[in-house]
């Protein structure tokens, strides 16, 4: 029945039957013509009219959301012409993204080379070792403190400069293992010049010179010494036997220095015995005993400490080598000479002014003891003292020296027989 109203009342659209009108003219025919005409028309009224409150409800709430929809609808009219035309572009530029893709990829690829990944490369090389080039860096700074800072640390510095310089031999390319090694150079040079300080020293012991020399003849073959480079360990050993002697001398003439103002009150007896005529007694002289006095024991003392320091340094110098007529090494050679010659020209200088017979015997004598002294070490100048010219009776008075010195000699040595025997 429904479907026969809704094909009598609806146009013919072609379209289906609509379900909700279906279901509203199913209602009105079960119902009585009676109660459609009573109740239907004021229903109907009802329903508009809540319709209507429902509708100007939902203007009042979302008017400003239906109107943003209507103009947003306004302009997809033009939006959608937009998007397919920007949707065409993006699809002819898909090819064009695809070849330059490629070209990225086999341009920037691992397997090529390429300056920008190089470079990149390396950052990320040094990135990684950062923390091993600041160690690198940091050693010069660690040698120079090893050398510098008290108590100061060779050993440590001798091997710091040892993994330094095989940094280098590793790494000849490097500019900074280059700088590197040159900053070590430099420390190295301070530490050979620290120790030859040391070997100045005036009160330097026999055990402080061999840790100087020792440690000298580990910094040495590191250093580039004209005349010694590619000359072996007998040209170190010449260059350091060469160095202690020149230290010691220096040593020792500066504490005959020391003695500068006796020096000249006895440059000044000399000139006051000069002044005095043949006929009259000089009667002088004490302040040249003094100072030859003072003179001798320093120079007795220091002679016997710088040669006995340098054979204890150097046992091998002192060996025969080749020719039997030269048991010693160039350095040593000429240096006890050396020494003697300076003892020798004060004494022929200042002796001839002290005229007291007993200060005369008894600063002789300290000469014979030093000249024995050094005898011990293989120096001795007492032959030489005989030629001295001190005087008109010089050989007189040595004799009476040497045969008063040999005869007390002789006595300490039966004494120091006899206790041996006893003990």
């Amino acid at each position: 029945m429904a479907d026969l109203l809704y094909d009598l009342l609806s146009p013919k659209t072609g379209a289906g039957p609509d379900p909700s009108s279906l279901e509203y003219l199913a209602t009105l025919a079960s119902r009585p013509l009676a109660s459609l005409e009573a109740t239907e028309p004021q229903s109907l009224a009802h329903a508009s009219h809540g319709l209507l409150l429902s509708l100007q409800s939902l203007a009042k709430r979302s008017h400003k959301q239906i109107i943003e929809s209507a103009a947003h609808h306004a302009t997809l009219s033009t939006s959608l012409p937009a998007l397919a035309a920007s949707t065409a572009e993006l699809r002819n530029a898909i090819p064009k993204l695809d070849h330059e893709a490629v070209r990225f990829s086999t341009t920037y690829n691992k397997s090529s080379e390429n300056d920008v990944l190089a470079r990149r490369k390396k950052a990320l090389l040094l990135s990684r070792n950062v923390e091993r080039l600041v160690d690198v860096m940091e050693l010069p700074t660690l040698l120079s403190t090893a050398i510098s800072t008290a108590p100061v640390n060779y050993s440590s510095a001798l091997d710091l400069n040892g993994h330094i310089r095989r940094l280098h031999s590793l790494y000849p390319e490097s500019p900074l293992v280059a700088s590197i090694s040159a900053q070590s150079d430099e420390a190295m040079l301070t530490m050979a010049a620290n120790l030859i300080l040391s070997l100045k020293s005036p009160g330097l012991k026999l055990a402080a010179s061999i840790r100087a020399i020792s440690w000298l003849r580990r910094v040495l073959p590191n250093l580039v010494l004209d005349g010694t480079s590619g000359k072996g360990h007998d040209a170190q050993e010449r260059v350091l036997g060469a160095l202690l002697l020149v230290c010691r001398l220096a040593t020792l003439v500066n504490m005959l220095s020391a003695l500068e103002p006796l020096r000249e009150l006895a440059d000044v007896e000399i000139g006051r015995q000069k002044t005095i005529g043949s006929g009259n007694v000089w009667s002088g002289g004490q302040h040249t005993e003094k100072y030859l006095k003072r003179y001798i024991e320093i120079f007795r003392e220091q002679s016997f400490a710088i040669l006995n320091m340098f054979t204890s340094i150097f046992p091998a110098a002192v060996v025969t080598m080749g020719d039997p007529l030269e048991p010693m090494p160039s350095a040593l050679a000429t240096f006890p000479l050396y020494l003697v010659d300076m003892l020798l020209e004060t004494l022929r200088l200042y002796l001839p002014t002290v005229k007291d017979q007993a200060t005369r015997d008894s600063l002789l004598t300290q000469v014979l003891y030093c000249a024995g002294s050094l005898g011990r070490l293989g120096g001795d100048f007492g032959l030489f003292l005989a030629g001295l010219d001190v005087g008109a009776e010089a050989e007189e008075e040595w004799v009476e020296v040497v045969k008063r010195h040999r005869a007390l000699t002789g006595r300490l040595e039966s004494i120091v027989g006899d206790q041996k025997r006893v003990s």
